[in-house]
């Protein structure tokens, strides 16, 4: 069975936000399923894994940016160069959600389309007594005002973060297929965080 002229093999997600909102331990949680709750400033990483589907290696690239404000170049080169964008924002963290409003209008001036892949992620769902940010809210603005998609998730309980890659990838047009396929990926891991090898910047695999 042959790709779709339409869909893609090869596909770069990148994650934004302030800081502290939990973009590394969203991509960490999906690559290896394990969570650190101690928060590392990220500069900006890249992570890609390759997959095998149908006989077709599709490569995934994530690109982990930074939250700091103080590179707007290396923003808007990672802006440029990528194929769908997941703002993430902390449910406990009302300023977050303003550098989510932020970031997008950026993302449509560089990318110079308003149908540009956009999900908004908001994170900490495990916080919830110290919910500051109304998903009814949020929901309404992200889904009826902006046309993208939104998600709540929780990096740490381990919600929604599959859902999230999910949706990015279906909206960055890869192959259909390829959504078993990280469900398949991800109950490979071996049950005990202490057998997982350290998270790299590079890493493949094979599914089938």
């Amino acid at each position: 069975m042959s790709l779709d002229v339409k869909e893609k093999t090869e596909v770069r997600l990148v994650f934004m936000g302030a800081a502290g909102v939990g973009k590394t331990a969203l991509i960490r949680r999906f690559l290896q399923d394990s969570f650190d709750p101690k928060h590392r400033r990220t500069v900006e990483e890249l992570h890609s894994q390759e997959y095998e589907v149908a006989g077709v290696k599709v490569t995934i690239h994530i690109m982990d940016t930074s939250g700091s404000y103080s590179f707007p170049a290396m923003r808007k080169l990672s802006i440029k160069n990528s194929d769908a964008f997941a703002l993430v924002y902390a449910i406990d963290d009302p300023e977050s959600l303003e550098a989510v409003k932020s970031l997008r209008e950026e993302i449509l001036e560089v990318k110079e389309d308003k149908f540009t892949p956009i999900v908004v992620v908001g994170n900490k769902t495990d916080r919830r007594g110290e919910r500051q940010v109304s998903t009814e809210d949020v929901l309404s603005t992200v889904e009826l005002d902006w046309n993208n998609s939104f998600l709540e998730a929780s990096a740490k309980e381990n919600e929604n973060v599959l859902e999230v890659f999910r949706e990015l990838l279906q909206q960055a047009n890869l192959p259909s297929r390829l959504s078993p396929a990280l469900r398949q990926r991800r109950e490979t891991f071996p049950k005990d965080n202490a057998t997982r090898p350290p998270m790299n910047k590079t890493n493949s695999c094979s599914v089938s």
